[in-house]
């Protein structure tokens, strides 16, 4: 995550907007090819990020063990369940920018006896270490989750990364071994995924992408998993340090040495890009926006699908096999910081739009599913486009929160390709698909349709069709709001919420009506 540096960034926030009446729309007809089943979506590409940022770490999920806020070893107990509802399949942790400034020595051992240091990426606010490895993998295990770490370069060598993946993994009787069994955990923990990097074309070292290839091949040689259970299909995977937005020479410079030399440290090549984010600073509302800046963020949300292809095609073009995969590891809305906070802190409201801009990411991750196996939504906890939003001891669960709660069960499913034709929803110069739509077949088999409707103002009768005997009845949730700007507030927490859908069979088609701005999951019998 980018560093930053504005003194100070309050959007002026204007009165709610009113509700659109609502109109209806032109029918569209999707079929949907159950017959001809795609990739597997990955339910990595559901992960979560939770850098030292703000208050997404400590007030957000650490509030230590003396807390009157009930806690699980200093870890919220309502945080912890709302996050196992989504079925959270990895966090990303320490940062960001953070990463490569955080030397992991100082998170061990009893925290009274830990360092004080200073955060000098987020707000130059006091780091007290209190959160560090013990805490983020006792965490990790209470919402039924799994670490992806991410070591740093920029600051450090591949000796201390080597030491603290020892420290972590080891079965044996080393000195680093001891220490964690000293610390409180004698077995070995399992780390899946390992990033060596972050963002090391800027906050993590303003290298050249030659300059980082050298550093990713002599610290990826010394990053080492020595837990005996994680070989062969279970080995710690290691996410490189990928292009920021449309750098696409990153990814050729990276991609080109990848199968020379008999190397093949890189399971998984990064890329970052952020919603609303046109330059720097952002300086799109979060709140209190209008129709023109609500059709402006998601122009740029649909970006990320020109990203994904052109990224992947030069991946395609040295690894045919795609056996490196692509990580969205920070992707989301950045907007201005709520007025009144510390705008190094990155908190902003998340509203009904934001619902939007998160299900338009997850299908295009999940139309790519052949290489995207991987991505973490920035961030999870009063950071940027969260699931949730703390005030000491209340929480409540945003619009975001709610479609990755809806999207639970194309968490592994198999992709199914659906066609229709989208039609156009215009706002001023910007044009715009009225409706964008993902289906997929569960695990247990059901099918699972998700359709978003970007018209604030048009709801649209959509009829699933399929090519062979199909379903006869759709039942699920959608999500809409009273305007396009309604967010959940700590007053009123329900404002965004799902509500019941069904659909019954005509004339061997299912008939949905879906309101507008609004995101709809159904399952079909």
């Amino acid at each position: 995550m980018r560093t930053f540096q504005a003194l100070a960034l309050l959007a002026l926030l204007g009165p709610a907007l009113p509700a659109p009446a609502e109109t209806s729309s032109t029918p569209i007809t999707i079929s949907i090819e159950s017959n001809r089943p795609g990739a597997t979506i990955d339910r990595h590409i559901f992960g979560q990020f939770a850098e030292h940022l703000g208050s997404g770490i400590y007030g957000g999920i650490w509030v230590g063990e003396k807390s009157p806020i009930p806690n699980t070893r200093g870890i919220r107990n309502d945080v912890v369940a709302a996050l196992k509802a989504l079925h959270v399949p990895d966090v990303r942790w320490p940062g960001g920018c953070f990463a490569d400034e955080y030397h992991w020595r100082s998170g061990i051992g009893p925290a009274d006896k830990r360092p004080t240091t200073l955060n000098t990426n987020w707000g130059g606010v006091i780091e007290t270490n209190s959160f560090g490895t013990r805490e983020f993998l006792d965490f990790i295990e209470q919402i039924g989750s799994e670490a992806y770490l991410s070591g740093n370069v920029g600051s450090s060598d591949p000796r201390e990364m080597a030491e603290w993946l020892e420290y972590l993994t080891s079965d044996r009787a080393t000195t680093l071994q001891r220490l964690r069994a000293a610390n409180g955990h004698p077995a070995p923990y399992s780390i899946p995924f390992f990033g060596v990097g972050n963002e090391s074309w800027g906050c993590g070292g303003s290298m050249s992408p030659e300059r980082y290839l050298s550093e990713f091949r002599r610290f990826a040689t010394y990053a080492k998993n020595f837990n005996p259970a994680q070989t062969g299909d279970h080995h710690m995977k290691k996410v490189a340090s990928g292009a920021d937005t449309a750098d696409f020479n990153w990814t050729e410079v990276l991609m080109k040495d990848y199968p020379g030399n008999g190397w093949s440290e890189m399971d998984a090549l990064s890329l970052h890009f952020y919603s609303g984010f046109e330059k720097w600073p952002p300086n799109r509302p979060a709140t209190g926006f209008d129709e023109a800046n609500y059709a402006a963020v998601l122009k740029t949300t649909l970006r990320m699908e020109e990203l994904v292809r052109r990224h992947s095609a030069i991946m395609d073009r040295y690894d045919p096999g795609k056996k490196v995969a692509l990580a969205v590891d920070e992707w989301g809305a950045w907007y201005t910081p709520a007025p009144g906070t510390n705008p190094g802190f990155l908190y902003q409201q998340n509203s009904e739009r934001d619902a939007i801009v998160a299900s338009l990411n997850l299908n295009i991750f999940a139309r790519h599913a052949d290489r995207v196996r991987m991505a973490n939504i920035a961030q999870m906890i009063n950071v940027l486009q969260a699931m949730i939003l703390t005030d000491g001891a209340k929480m409540l669960l945003t619009p975001t929160y709610h479609v990755f709660r809806m999207y639970v069960p194309f968490q592994d499913a198999t992709f199914i390709p659906v066609t229709y034709e989208p039609g156009h929803y215009e706002a001023g110069s910007v044009t715009l698909p009225r409706i964008d739509v993902l289906a997929a077949r569960a695990k247990d088999g059901k099918v699972h349709v998700a359709l978003t409707n970007l018209d604030p103002s048009a709801a649209i009768d959509v009829t699933l069709g399929f090519p062979r005997a199909g379903a006869t009845r759709a039942t699920g949730e959608t999500l809409t709001a009273p305007s396009i700007d309604s967010v959940n507030t700590f007053e009123q927490p329900d404002t965004v919420r799902p509500k019941p859908i069904g659909a019954e069979a005509k004339g061997g088609a299912l008939v949905l009506h879906l309101p507008p701005e609004s995101v709809t999951v159904v399952e079909l019998d």
